[in-house]
């Protein structure tokens, strides 16, 4: 018995499991001070429980109306309001997927510092574990969105491919894929390090578990299957350079819930069109990242363990922060929760003040603009806040870049001693 005692206490003499478990007690308590109705107030999670309610009208996503994401979540939030009776008002609901997204949350916090004790050793990663802790972004959005599912996959996929774990990454990647697109750039990383045949194998596994969840819902609804697979990319443009320019003072929602019983409307711009042709944004990106892809050469050694190959895995961490910083300036759209899926390579990949700055700037920003301004009608604030955000994600860009390429030249020197 006094054994066991000793056991548990070393146990949580443990930083990280300290920290986690003041993590989840401090949005736990949080929850229960202000409630749902306070905490979700400027977020989705309304939009959620509307299109959740539709199943008891025996009414499904991709079968019985078109939705603009893939099918994880939005079965995820059908089930969380089955199990908890099918409730008429809205903040069961809200508590209940709060709790969910809280759970998600926790395993984010877990595998950042998973992965920066691997980069940077267990005293780096205790820090960063607490600038995670302690940052607004994460604690609201989660409450906001469903982008801590998707951050959690994406994670996932991420620690299990630095650590050598192939299979295991393609299946959590492909989960992230079937719960948001976005997660998808990771095979941009898996093809950047990887020598062809793994690259290969890994891409066929994700596209086995995505036509898995997806199928189905093809075959037995093409026409609210497919107009869901549209629906994101028929979008005008929104809160972003290229929405200025064409003149689209507004966010990225979509129009009411009756729209989405027509397929049609699923690929109709609310907006206006894009003034500079989509080919030519897409040519001038493509050109800049494929070069940036393919410099320095690439990984072509089948023979070694993929663990070997991945290393350093700052490596990776950097060309993958500089993917989505790259991405995010070509896309014609950006939302706010997107800061979910960057901040963990903001932190991983930069010196931790910087990392620090960078991501309290990014959140001002953003927050700044929703809800601060947009929810007042204040659309002519997004002359101001798009510019400044921009600017920050093309610093960031840089920093990611020449933080990519100090660790190429690190690895040339060290091959170099290893060949001496």
């Amino acid at each position: 018995m006094t054994s066991l005692l000793v056991t548990r206490s070393t146990r949580w003499q443990n930083p990280a499991l300290v920290l986690l478990g003041l993590f989840v007690a401090f949005r736990l308590m949080l929850l229960t001070v202000y409630g749902a109705q306070a905490v979700t107030r400027f977020g989705d999670f309304q939009y959620y429980y509307h299109l959740a309610r539709l199943s008891d009208q025996g009414l499904y996503p991709l079968l019985h109306y078109w939705y603009e994401f893939p099918p994880l979540f939005p079965y995820l939030s059908i089930g969380v309001y089955k199990l908890i009776g099918s409730p008429a008002t809205f903040e069961p609901y809200a508590y209940a997927l709060a709790l969910v997204m809280l759970a998600f949350e926790a395993g984010n916090l877990a595998l950042l510092m998973r992965l920066a004790r691997r980069l940077h050793g267990e005293i780096t990663a205790e820090r960063l574990g607490w600038v995670y802790a302690l940052l607004t972004v994460p604690l609201v959005f989660s409450w906001w969105t469903f982008d801590a599912m998707t951050a959690f996959w994406m994670l996932l996929a991420l620690v299990w491919l630095v650590e050598g774990r192939a299979g295991r990454s393609a299946v959590a990647l492909g989960l992230g894929i079937v719960t948001k697109y976005m997660p998808a750039l990771l095979l941009a990383t898996v093809w950047r390090f990887l020598a062809p045949r793994r690259a290969l194998r890994y891409t066929a596994i994700v596209l086995a578990v995505v036509v898995l969840v997806i199928g189905p819902f093809l075959i037995a609804s093409p026409r609210f299957a497919l107009a869901s697979l549209q629906a994101q990319a028929s979008k005008s443009s929104w809160e972003t350079v290229w929405a200025l320019l064409d003149g689209n003072l507004g966010t990225g929602n979509f129009g009411p819930i009756a729209d989405h019983f027509d397929p049609a409307r699923a690929t109709t711009p609310l907006g206006n069109p894009p003034r500079l042709p989509p080919w030519l944004t897409l040519a001038a990106f493509g050109l800049l990242y494929a070069y940036l892809f393919f410099g320095g050469g690439r990984k072509t050694d089948d023979g070694r363990p993929m663990a070997s190959v991945l290393r350093p895995p700052s490596s990776v961490i950097a060309f993958t922060g500089l993917t989505w910083c790259l991405f995010f300036l070509w896309s014609r759209g950006w939302s706010p929760q997107w800061q979910m899926l960057l901040l963990p390579f903001v932190l991983l990949g930069l010196p931790l003040g910087r990392a620090a700055l960078f991501s309290l700037a990014l959140g001002f920003v953003n927050f700044l603009e929703w809800p601060v301004l947009l929810s007042r009608g204040w659309f002519w604030s997004l002359w101001l806040t798009v510019p400044v955000r921009t600017l920050l994600i093309g610093l960031l860009a840089v920093a990611f870049y020449r933080a990519w390429v100090a660790n190429k030249l690190r690895e040339r020197i060290e091959r170099m001693g290893v060949s001496e």
